[in-house]
């Protein structure tokens, strides 16, 4: 068994920590925040010790008195220069799904990755990363067709989604090319569409709620844990699993 802790505690904390609980294969130790100001895990269906760590001499006082073997940071860019240095001399796994950093930020999480293993993913939902994988192969193989992405959203969300731009990146399509729908309640959809001669293809994602997080840390610690130190991404894990399962094809 894993033993995990997390850091932060917002509306995706809170989500993420309710599936680690609940999964076997980790034991949620602990729940760290910079502020004292934030919800009571139990008003979230979490029963664990919480600490307010703001400084590095905290982190480093706090792991000693409780160890863990991996840390799973839904919080800011800021709090990877406060637990860092314990990553590096700790040799703990570090799963951040922190949208936000800088290329200052991910220069130190790569320097990290030297005495550790790091994964960075601003998005970390198992179903959006294999969609942008299979965009981009499709990209691959078809790159005369037309493409469009589409990305739906509550009404009160102003910006345009940042994973619709990392699709659009990572199938070299122009953000002009992404249409914004604000509606009601939506939580998160995602579409690509790959218009042919003679065909159409739509690859979709649809989040239901922020416990997919929570499944897309939990798959990520589960892979990281099979590999060496070193700096990953989500579709590095997802790529590994491919792989393997293309060299190992089932028995018929």
């Amino acid at each position: 068994m894993i033993k995990v802790g997390l850091i932060g505690f917002g509306k995706a904390g809170q989500a993420v920590a309710q599936v680690l609980q609940d999964d076997p294969r980790y034991e949620l130790c602990w729940i760290a925040r910079r502020s004292a100001v934030a919800a009571a895990p139990s008003s979230a269906g979490v029963d664990v010790p919480m600490a307010t760590l703001a400084s590095a001499d905290d982190w480093d006082q706090w792991l000693d008195r409780h160890p863990v073997d991996a840390l799973v940071d839904f919080s800011s860019p800021e709090s990877l220069h406060l637990y860092g240095e314990q990553v590096r001399r700790r040799g703990l796994m570090l799963v951040s799904a922190i949208s936000a950093y800088s290329e200052a930020d991910l220069a130190y999480a790569h320097s990290l990755a030297a005495h550790a293993r790091v994964l960075c993913s601003p998005n970390i939902t198992v179903g959006i990363n294999f969609l942008i994988m299979a965009a981009r192969l499709l990209r691959k193989i078809a790159p005369f067709a037309d493409v469009e992405i589409v990305e739906q959203h509550f009404r009160e969300k102003p910006e345009v989604s940042g994973t619709a731009r990392k699709i659009a990146q990572s199938i070299d399509v122009d953000e002009n090319r992404i249409t914004s729908l604000r509606l009601g309640g939506i939580v998160g959809h995602h579409e690509v569409i790959f218009g042919f001669p003679y065909q159409t293809v739509r690859l979709i994602h649809n989040s239901i709620e922020r416990r997919a997080f929570g499944t897309g840390a939990a798959f990520a610690l589960a892979e990281l844990a099979h590999c060496d130190n070193g700096f990953y991404t989500f579709d590095d894990l997802l790529m590994r699993m491919v792989r393997k399962e293309l060299l190992n094809p089932p028995a018929k």
